[in-house]
């Protein structure tokens, strides 16, 4: 039992560890790491492609409407964004 106490104490560095880690990273660099768990992943995906697919296809979908905003951003404003999920809205007053 203490060796179980020993890593729920440990966990909170363990999840700022990587909040620091993903906050760090660009656009491109999680979009490559994305690609190669995708990649170490694959035979299990396709082996559980029957149950998850259609939730797969749902979050690639998702992930490509966030990508296509973040690049308009960039275009826009010359520099990496923050996209988030939900749909942009209309300015006060507009």
């Amino acid at each position: 039992m203490r060796d179980l106490s020993a890593v729920r104490q440990g966990w909170g560095e363990v999840e700022r560890a990587e909040a620091r880690l993903f906050c760090s990273m660009t656009a491109q660099e999680s979009l490559r790491q994305w690609l190669q768990l995708q990649q170490v992943f694959e035979p299990q995906l396709r082996d559980t492609s029957a149950l998850f697919g259609p939730e797969r296809q749902s979050a690639l979908a998702e992930l490509q409407t966030r990508l296509r905003r973040l690049a308009e951003w960039q275009e826009r404003h010359g520099e990496p964004g923050s996209v988030h999920s939900e749909a942009p809205t209309a300015p006060a007053g507009s």
